[in-house]
């Protein structure tokens, strides 16, 4: 098993990054606007794009410190893998570690997810830090899967 790693700092509270990770809201603000369902543990959270979309059941959401996903329906590579978010104040930044992990292995998707995964983080980090966020529609397009 391989997994996609990123580390970011927000100057933003614990809170602010919690609730933009566990709300319908502030999840459409900085991956996809097409975001629907229930954030709370137990919950499905849908997210769709232009090619397909991932359907997520909320495993774990600890407020100012962990989000854990679980993907039940999506792209063949993504089924069954685990989404993770901790976060943790640093020198006035709130540190976020993210992880997709449990894929089977490094295939050219893996490779290509990596890249966009960094990319919506840094709209998290944005709509954050200005109030504007870059989720799809509005994402940078990297390759043909977008």
């Amino acid at each position: 098993m391989v997994d996609i790693l990123h580390r970011i700092g927000v100057t933003a509270s614990p809170d602010d990054v919690y609730a933009a990770l566990t709300t319908v809201e502030g999840l459409a603000s900085w991956w996809t606007e097409d975001t629907g369902g229930d954030g709370s543990v137990g919950g499905l959270v849908r997210f769709r794009f232009e090619p397909g979309g991932f359907d997520m059941k909320v495993l774990e959401a600890q407020p100012a410190e962990l989000v854990r996903w679980e993907v039940v329906d999506g792209p063949q590579e993504w089924v069954g893998t685990e989404i993770r978010f901790d976060l943790a104040q640093q020198d006035g930044f709130t540190i976020l570690k993210f992880r997709h992990g449990g894929w089977k292995g490094p295939v050219d998707f893996m490779y290509h997810c990596s890249t966009k995964w960094a990319t919506f983080l840094m709209s998290l980090k944005s709509v954050l830090e200005t109030g504007k966020g870059q989720p799809a529609p509005h994402d940078v397009r990297i390759s043909n899967w977008h």
